[in-house]
C-alpha cells in the first residue's frame, strides 16, 4: 500500500496534454483559455470622462472663474471635440472623449445651469485638474496580457474577449471520460430492483461531476464478466482521454477489473491506498497515453476518490491553478486505524472568514445517502488518532 501523498503524486506525474481548438465567443463560457487575451488598444482607448457635468480649463480656476458658457454638447460615442473658447466650457456625458483644451470635468451635482451658462455651486479649491477623467491606457496598454492562458472562462472573460475583437477563442478541448460501472447486483434505475439487487447510482454521480466540470461522458453498467470488460475496456481506450471504473477491484472473487485492465495494456502504477474510504483505488497509464482511475464500488469511496485525486489530476492537466482549501475542524474527532481518513463533513464560515468543518457521521463507505448532509471530505493524516477542535485540515468540497 502507498500513502495519499504518494498516490497524489504518482497521479499528478501522469496529466495529459489537451489538444486545442477555436470556438466561437458563445459556445466558450466554461471553457479553458489556450491563448493569452491581449489588448488590442489602450484601455481605456481615449482620455474618458466618468461623471456627467461640464469640462473646463482648470486654470481658469485660479484666476477666479466660477460661470462658464457652455459652447457645445459631447456625448459617449461623438466625435472628439475641441474647446473654442478657454472661458469657456463643454458639456460631457459619461464615457465620452473629454475635449481638447480642457483638463477637468465638474458634476452636475456641482454646477446650476442656467441660459446655457454653468455656474459653480462648490468651493473651487475643492475642484482638482484631471478630476473625473479616465486616463487613457490607464487600465492596460497595448499589448498587455489582461487574461492569461489556463484561466476558466467566466462571464468576466467572455466580457474581455469581445472587447478586444476576439470572436474566435482558442480553448483546450474537452475531455472525453467513460463511466464504467461494474457488477451483477447492479440494474438500470428504469429496473425495479430485486431483494438481492440495487439501481445503478455510482455512474450517474460520476458523470454529473464530470459534466460539472466541463467533460463529455459516457456512462455504462457493465457485468462481472471479464471477457466483456476487457472488450469494452479496449473500445473505450480507442474513443476515449480518460477511463473511471466503479467496481471490481478489490480482492474479491469477481473482481476482474485489475486483470482485465492490465490484459489490456494498462499498466498499474498502483493499486491500494492506506485511506479510509478508497483503500482499493486502482491508478494506471495505457502504452497510448490513455488514463485509467479504477475506483472502488462503495458510492461514498468512489466519489471521495473522485473528488479528492481525479479532479487534482484534472486541474493539473488543464494547467489550472488549484489551491488547497483549508477547514477547521470544529469538534474533536477520533479515528484509531492507521489510515489516512476523509471524514464527511459540513462546512460553515464564521464572521471572521473562517471554514468550519462539523463532522457528519455515517454508516461507513456504502452510506451514499450520507453524502446529501455534508458538502466536503476532510482529509485526516494516518499519523495520529485524536483531532482536535480548531486543528486546520485540507478539505475538498463537492458541491
Amino acid at each position: 500500500m502507498i500513502t495519499v501523498e504518494q498516490a497524489e503524486q504518482l497521479i499528478l506525474e501522469n496529466i495529459l496534454t489537451i489538444p486545442t481548438e477555436k470556438v466561437s465567443i458563445n459556445d466558450a463560457l466554461g471553457r479553458i483559455l489556450a491563448e493569452d487575451l491581449c489588448a488590442d488598444r489602450d484601455f481605456p482607448p481615449f482620455n474618458r470622462v466618468t461623471m456627467d457635468g461640464i469640462a473646463i480649463r482648470h486654470e481658469q480656476l485660479s484666476k477666479g472663474q466660477t460661470s462658464f458658457l457652455i459652447e457645445a454638447t459631447a456625448a459617449a460615442g461623438s466625435h472628439e471635440k475641441t474647446l473654442q473658447n478657454p472661458e469657456n466650457c463643454i458639456e460631457v456625458m459619461t464615457g465620452a472623449m473629454i475635449p481638447l483644451g480642457t483638463d477637468a470635468v465638474i458634476r452636475y451635482e456641482d454646477i446650476e445651469i442656467k441660459d446655457k451658462t454653468a455656474r459653480i455651486t462648490i468651493d473651487i479649491n475643492e475642484i482638482k485638474a484631471r478630476q473625473n477623467i479616465h486616463p487613457q491606457g490607464s487600465d492596460r496598454k497595448t499589448g498587455d496580457v489582461i487574461v492569461p492562458k489556463g484561466r476558466k472562462l467566466s462571464p468576466a472573460e467572455i466580457g474581455v474577449a469581445a472587447t478586444i475583437g476576439k470572436y474566435e477563442i482558442l480553448v483546450q478541448r474537452k475531455l472525453r471520460a467513460v463511466v464504467i460501472s461494474t457488477g451483477e447486483e447492479i440494474v438500470p434505475i428504469t429496473e425495479t430492483p430485486l431483494p438481492h439487487q440495487i439501481r445503478t447510482s455510482n455512474g450517474f454521480a460520476l458523470q454529473a461531476s464530470l459534466k460539472n466540470w466541463g467533460l463529455e461522458t459516457e456512462n455504462v453498467l457493465l457485468p462481472d464478466d471479464q471477457a466483456i470488460i476487457e472488450a469494452k475496456i479496449a473500445a473505450f481506450m480507442e474513443t476515449f482521454d480518460v477511463l473511471i471504473l466503479s467496481g471490481g477491484v478489490s480482492a474479491g472473487k469477481f473482481d476482474f477489473v485489475p486483470h482485465a485492465l492490465e490484459n489490456q495494456g494498462v499498466k498499474k502504477l498502483f493499486h491500494k491506498v492506506s485511506q479510509r474510504p478508497g483503500k482499493p483505488f486502482w491508478f494506471g497509464k495505457s502504452a497510448n497515453g490513455k488514463v485509467v482511475f479504477a475506483l472502488p464500488g462503495n458510492p461514498v469511496s468512489t466519489f471521495m476518490c473522485l473528488n479528492r485525486y481525479f479532479k487534482k489530476w484534472l486541474d493539473a492537466s488543464q494547467d489550472l491553478e488549484n489551491q488547497q482549501l483549508m477547514a477547521e475542524l470544529s469538534e474533536d474527532f477520533t479515528f484509531k486505524p492507521e489510515l489516512t481518513f476523509f471524514l464527511q463533513a459540513k462546512l460553515s464560515y464564521t464572521l471572521t472568514g473562517k471554514i468550519l468543518a462539523t463532522p457528519v457521521e455515517g454508516h461507513g463507505s456504502g452510506d451514499l445517502a450520507n453524502l446529501v448532509e455534508a458538502d466536503a471530505f476532510l482529509e485526516l493524516p494516518l499519523e495520529r488518532s485524536l483531532f482536535k477542535k480548531g486543528e486546520i485540515f485540507k478539505v475538498f468540497v463537492y458541491r
